[in-house]
């Protein structure tokens, strides 16, 4: 248990430490969080597939197929019906809200955090979920990766907030708040399997597609800039790569 809350600390952090980075490095190139989401991006589809979605197929039995295919579609159909509420990250960038003027609405702004917020709990579920199977080495790539991915989430939403007029504390105080949602995420993950065992199938593929969603849906709109294709591609498959050889080495 301590190890799990370690964890879930340690992936909420991970928001707060990109916050940090936001706050110091206010002009920080496009590029360089690129290649780290990017790398994050295969530790996640390398994670999903090996630590969640195999492994739901195996806990599933004589239906484990149509458990699993069903886990998968349910998670993404889950944050679907979210970004339809309220989009997220690419979807700003793609307006303009992700760099507001100083005269922009606070109340975007804030939609725009609140947006990272409600993002960050299937997240950290599925972080939570990955220790349900009781792999805690595959579970913590699990969280680093979606860990590595808040970095660069935590960097973006500092100049909005600082743009619109929110005060340096106040803007650490909300940056946080995104964090702790998915520290609870996370716990909520990993008790809801401990507790149901008999759901940990379907849990572990409604985590991997909720995964290989953000993957698919953010995290590679989000990287894919003009002139950074070839670097991010790399980037993930170096991270793929990476998840690959680790689970390999540790059995």
């Amino acid at each position: 248990m301590e190890l799990v809350l370690l964890t879930a600390l340690g992936v909420g952090g991970a928001t707060v430490f990109g916050a940090l980075i936001g706050f110091l490095f206010k002009n920080i190139s496009h590029k360089f969080s690129d290649i780290v989401l990017s790398f994050a991006a295969g530790v996640m589809l390398a994670a999903a597939v090996i630590g969640l979605i195999l492994p739901s197929l195996d806990y599933g039995g004589k239906y484990g197929i149509l458990i699993t295919v069903a886990g998968i579609f349910a998670g993404a159909v889950c944050l679907n019906l979210i970004d339809k509420l309220v989009p997220h990250l690419h979807k700003m960038v793609a307006s303009g809200e992700e760099e507001p003027h100083h005269n922009a609405n606070l109340s975007k702004v804030l939609l725009f955090v609140l947006a990272i917020a409600i993002h960050n709990l299937p997240e950290g579920i599925a972080a939570g979920v990955g220790f349900g199977a009781g792999n805690s080495a595959q579970a913590l790539i699990i969280a680093g990766g979606i860990a590595l991915q808040n970095i660069p989430e935590g960097m973006v939403i500092i100049g909005p907030m600082l743009a619109a007029g929110v005060t340096p504390r106040k803007t650490l105080v909300l940056a946080m708040m995104t964090g702790v949602v998915e520290v609870v995420g996370t716990l909520i993950g990993y008790f809801a399997v401990s507790v149901a065992s008999a759901i940990l199938p379907f849990a572990l593929a409604f985590a991997g597609g909720t995964m290989l969603y953000v993957i698919s849906d953010e995290m590679i709109p989000e990287t894919h800039h003009a002139g950074h294709q070839r670097g991010a591609t790399y980037a993930l498959l170096v991270g793929f790569c990476v998840m690959l050889v680790t689970d390999v080495l540790l059995g």
